[in-house]
């Protein structure tokens, strides 16, 4: 999938993979790409900048933990958070439903 497709519903990906629970960074793309059944398989480069801006908007917080000897930031949702991943599904279901409608079941581009 290409990386522009995705403008503007990175913020929900990332949000809708923390739902289930705390997170480190490298398990969020892990998590999303599997979800997708690797449709989605980001670079780091997208994703930790993606986090630091969701953790200073109060959407996700982070912590630190060492494990085996290495320190990694976990990050988990926030209530504001929740409340903007219900508000980034109800705008998805709406652009969906309103594309679903534009497109039907007329052959696009349409034939003369």
């Amino acid at each position: 999938m290409r990386a522009e497709v995705l403008k503007g519903h990175l913020d929900g990906l990332m949000l809708a993979t923390l739902e289930d629970g705390p997170l480190h960074g490298y398990a969020v793309k892990e998590t999303l790409r599997e979800n997708t059944h690797g449709r989605l398989d980001l670079p780091t480069g997208t994703i930790y900048p993606a986090l630091h801006r969701l953790e200073k908007a109060g959407l996700i917080a982070g912590s630190w933990s060492v494990v085996a000897g290495r320190r990694r930031r976990t990050y988990e949702l926030t209530d504001a958070g929740r409340r903007s991943l219900n508000g980034e599904r109800q705008r998805w279901q709406e652009f969906a439903a309103t594309i679903s409608a534009a497109l039907g079941s007329t052959p696009w581009p349409a034939t003369s």
